[in-house]
């Protein structure tokens, strides 16, 4: 193993892309802006999201790799421009980290998670210097719908707008429910899509007040289905049939293959 110290790694991947983007290096590196990047930020994140489900360390490894540039990359271009230096990023998250864990690096006493967070939003809103208009600003608009809507509610239920009960939630799950089964039987095509909304944000809710991430459930059955699909062509395939010859109850049946399969009761 090297006994390169972490911070000249650190300082030898800032020189790297420094070179990249300089005359003479490389034509794609030096063309990029932070608008350009913004997709590859978002890619990186999602396959170290990927290499921790496979539970993969050489994998996981790798793609942190490939997301810890993406930071590298735009300081590389806010150095370029005189806006700012990788350096007073470090500076400003060290600086942040302290500051916002008084019960750590100072004397004040926290009790639990829960009123960390409070703390951190109370201390968040101090930093600000001004008041928000509403007690649901400071949430990233290009979020994906399901962790914005969790946003969304978790802020309300820190201003007391939240339900006492598991039960009350789940009531209002069904509810909604019943107004979308409602708008489908009108046929009213934009009813049915107002209505789906607030069934799904119902459900949103409903795992926030459980600590269930949406998000992670639906990534989670996604991913179960794809393998179970996969398993049902994979069988046609390996019979010499396509899934197109196989009825609704083979490929049910091979479903149901698929789950047992995953459960190791076959």
């Amino acid at each position: 193993m090297s006994t390169e110290s972490t911070q000249n790694r650190f300082d030898r991947l800032m020189e790297i892309m420094r070179r990249l983007r300089a005359p003479g290096g490389c034509p794609w590196d030096a063309e990029q802006t932070h608008d350009s990047l913004k997709r590859y930020l978002l890619e990186e994140s999602y396959e170290v999201i990927e290499a921790i489900d496979a539970n993969n360390d050489e994998l996981l490894k790798e793609e942190l790799g490939d997301l810890i540039l993406q930071p590298i990359f735009h300081a590389a271009v806010a150095e370029e421009r005189g806006a700012f230096t990788m350096d007073q990023v470090l500076d400003a998250i060290n600086d942040k980290l302290v500051r916002r864990h008084p019960h750590v690096f100072g004397d004040e006493v926290i009790e639990n998670s829960a009123a960390q967070v409070e703390n951190w939003e109370k201390i968040k809103k101090r930093e600000k210097g001004e008041e928000r208009k509403s007690a649901l600003s400071g949430i990233p608009p290009h979020l994906p719908a399901l962790m914005k809507a969790q946003k969304i509610t978790e802020k309300a239920a820190r201003v007391g707008f939240d339900w006492e009960h598991t039960d009350q939630v789940f009531a209002k799950v069904m509810e909604e429910l019943h107004e979308f089964q409602e708008a489908m039987a009108a046929g009213d095509q934009q009813e049915m899509e107002s209505e789906l909304g607030d069934l799904i944000f119902a459900i949103v809710n409903l795992g926030r007040f459980l600590s269930l991430d949406p998000e992670e459930a639906l990534r989670k059955t996604i991913q179960r289905f794809t393998r179970r699909f996969n398993h049902i062509e994979e069988t046609l395939h390996g019979g010499g049939r396509k899934l197109q010859d196989a009825t609704l109850e083979e490929m049910d049946l091979l479903w149901e293959e698929a789950k047992k399969l995953e459960k190791g009761s076959i």
